[in-house]
């Protein structure tokens, strides 16, 4: 037996405001389109905005569904917007942030399980890293350069 050590490397920001200008536009931007989720049964509001090579800002939210598993994150909502209208157009940075309904959520919500996957199809198609920020309702925000600090070990179509 050979054991593996797998090491992520994350930047960590104490607030919005040390984000470069660019950035906080982008996280404003997944902010806005956040407080237009539907949610009605998790109360759990999440946006996400990116920010394609051509200038481009695509954001989407969560839509939910009295049948769970039909609903879409915010995450893959712009991920596949952007796919759909932009197919060759890389994505350069992703901003999400997300907000209970029931509570103040201050700790940095990461993109769930499938969305990972999506994004890391993205990346790979691009053949370059996205960068991706993401804080809850306030306070820090967190940094990836890349899916692969979130997803080390990432399915792909060399599985298939």
């Amino acid at each position: 037996m050979k054991e593996i050590e797998i090491k992520s490397v994350l930047q960590v920001f104490e607030s919005f405001d040390e984000l470069s200008d660019d950035v906080k536009m982008l996280m404003e931007a997944s902010m806005k389109i956040r407080d237009k989720a539907y949610a009605p049964y998790s109360e759990f509001l999440v946006g996400a905005a990116l920010l394609l090579e051509n200038g481009e800002v695509v954001v989407g939210n969560n839509q939910e569904n009295a049948c769970y598993p039909s609903g879409l994150c915010a995450e893959r909502t712009a991920i596949y917007y952007a796919g759909a209208n932009f197919p060759d157009v890389p994505i350069l940075r992703m901003a999400l942030t997300a907000k209970s309904l029931k509570y103040q959520l201050v700790t940095p919500t990461p993109p769930c399980g499938a969305c990972r996957q999506a994004i890391a199809e993205y990346e790979l198609k691009q053949e370059k890293p996205i960068e991706i920020f993401f804080m809850g309702e306030t306070g820090k925000v967190v940094k990836s350069s890349s899916l692969s600090n979130l997803l080390p070990l990432i399915f792909d179509n060399s599985y298939l």
